[in-house]
Parts: structure tokens; sequence; C-alpha cells
């Protein structure tokens, strides 16, 4: 009799360990065999969702045959107070192991959005609404009451302190969440140019200083030429001189002018750099990087004047003369009489 009960103990040993090794070998099957993918997908992990409702989520789609092979393995590991919201990319030839860790990682599916160099806050604005993985800013956002949604109303204006540049995210993101980053990149550049600039300059803050590198971003098309525009202002503000640059004109018109008359050359206004000297009251776009190292620390030149060629290049001129002739060679066709000049 005791030979038989021995030889029972023995056999449930055996089967309980054959459990065991089963119950492992199928716990980590699952966690280890790609799901079932014909192509990629999306997983949005909501906030406050948590293991339980994620492992179920997990079974429903045939990623794993047990949810609770899921849950026990995320409780172990410590996975279930770790997990973050957002929205998870799913592979072919991924594991539920491999998405449950992405998951606590935060490895969220990342966003971007792209503010070129040259851009205005309102087209910065406008780009922020249209992106459909952003959360506003809401349609009462704008131009006039953007600083202080973002709690930076000692700033002014909110035109040029945002840095041009690619920004990522994921979704769901508040859109002020994007612009704060901006700005701090901005200040950021602002003060390191600001730090770097020319011993004699004539600006006298880091706010005159990103104006006019919002000049100097429009007035260029070539960086090669940066530099150069730069130090045409900058010696003309040194003479006190008038800057004479449409592109001021052109911020006060509304969006879409591209041309300018000549009566609002003649009208003055705070825009109006060919009837008021210095900087206009505002930055007139938004510079980037480049524009805020050529401001700081413009090109050695003696130049004051320069003229589009219509090629994306200008020519540069140290006197007013020689700007002239450039102007009737590549402006007038030729043709001087604007200047009573006879044609030659």
């Amino acid at each position: 009799m005791k030979r038989i009960s021995l030889a029972v103990l023995a056999l449930l040993v055996v089967l309980a360990l054959g459990a065991a090794w089963w119950l492992s070998e199928h716990y980590q099957a699952q966690l280890d065999t790609p799901m079932a993918l014909d192509a990629s997908e999306r997983f949005q992990l909501e906030p406050g969702q948590g293991l339980r409702s994620v492992s179920r989520t997990f079974a429903e789609r045939g990623w794993v045959d047990s949810a609770w092979v899921l849950e026990a393995y995320g409780r172990r590991q410590g996975i279930a107070a770790r997990l973050q919201a957002g929205e998870y990319a799913v592979t072919p030839g991924m594991t539920p192991r491999e998405l449950i860790h992405a998951m606590a990682r935060g490895e969220v599916v990342q966003h971007r959005l792209t503010f070129p160099e040259g851009w205005t806050i309102r087209q910065a604005l406008a780009a922020l609404r249209e992106h459909p993985e952003l959360i506003g800013p809401a349609e009462s956002v704008g131009v006039d009451n953007l600083l202080e949604a973002l709690g930076l109303e000692d700033q002014g204006h909110p035109e040029g302190w945002f840095l041009p540049d690619t920004y990522f995210f994921g979704s769901g993101t508040e859109a002020l969440t994007v612009l704060q980053r901006a700005h701090q990149a901005m200040r950021l550049h602002l003060d390191r140019a600001w730090e770097d600039r020319i011993e004699d300059h004539p600006v006298n803050s880091p706010y005159e200083l990103l104006i006019l590198a919002s000049i100097i971003e429009r007035e260029t098309g070539r960086g090669d030429e940066r530099d150069r525009v730069a130090g045409v202002f900058v010696n003309r503000l040194k003479r006190g001189m008038r800057l004479q640059t449409d592109p001021t004109l052109l911020y006060a018109q509304e969006p879409g002018v591209q041309r300018l008359t000549r009566a609002e050359l003649d009208r003055d206004h705070p825009y109006n750099t060919y009837t008021r000297a210095g900087l206009p009251p505002t930055p007139i776009a938004l510079p980037g990087r480049a524009a805020l190292q050529a401001a700081a620390r413009p090109a050695a030149t003696n130049d004051l004047f320069f003229v589009s060629r219509g090629d994306g290049s200008h020519h540069f001129s140290e006197t007013y003369r020689e700007h002239r002739e450039a102007v009737i060679r590549y402006q007038l066709g030729g043709d001087g009489s604007r200047y009573g000049i006879r044609n030659r």
C-alpha cells in the first residue's frame, strides 16, 4: 500500500512538473510570438487605461491567447504602473512583450510640424490649427492674446518669438505646448546671439536684435548673402540712415499683398522704414538661427545699399551713385529716366 502511495505521489509530481513546464512554455510563447498583423497598425492607449484593460484588448485582437498571461507578466515586471498614454506603432513581427515594454517606456508615435524661416506667427498658428494630431489652439487664441495664453505677457508682441524648426510630438499634444518649446528655443538662440554680438553693435537690446534678424530673414533668399545684407543694415543704423526695406511695409499690409504702391511707400506709419529711421516696433517674421547669427555678427563691409538682380542674388554698393546705376541696370531695364538720366 505504501509503494502504491509513493508511486501515486511520484506521478503527481511528474504531472505537476509537466503542467508547470507547459504553462511556462505557453506563457513565454504568448509573450514572444509575433502578433498576427497583415500591416502596421496603431494602438491608442487612453489616459487612465490600465494593464487589465490593455491585456483584454490584446486578447480581443488575437495578439495573445489569454489576457491573464499579459496581465500577469506586466504586474511581475512592474509595468502596470508605468504605462504611458499615447499612440503606439504596432508593426508586423512585433511581439506582445515588445509592445507592452514600448508602452512602459512611452515610445509613442512621433508626429512633426515645421515652421519655415520667415513665416509669420499668423502662419504658424494656422499650421497648428490644421495639424490633425494637435489639440488646439482654440479659435479664440490669436495674435492679440497668444502671449497671455502662454503666460508670456512680458514679451510684448508674439511676432518673432518662436524659433523656426521641425518639432516632434505625440498624438493629442496641446498645440500651445509646441509653441512653448519653440519660444524656449528662440530665447536660447537669441541669448547666444546677443552674447556673441560685435562690440560696436548699434542695437540696444536682445529684442532689437530679434527685430533686426527678422528683417534680414525676409530680405535674404540666399544664405551666402545673409551676412552682407546684415552688414548693410547695421551700417545704416550706425549712420542714422533709414533702412528703406520693403518687407517692413509689406508686414503692415493685409495678408497676401506682395507689391507696394507709391502711395503706400509715402504713407507714414511705424513699419514704414522709408519715412522713419531706426527699427520697426516689432519683428516682422520668425527669424532662423542663421539670421540671428548674421544680425549679431554682420559682415565687415562698407556697403550701404543692395538691389535685387532678379535671380535671387543682390548687387551691393557703397555709394548711392553706384546703387542708382545698379537699380537702372537690374530693376529698370537700363531706363534711367526716373533719375533724369538719358538712356545710353
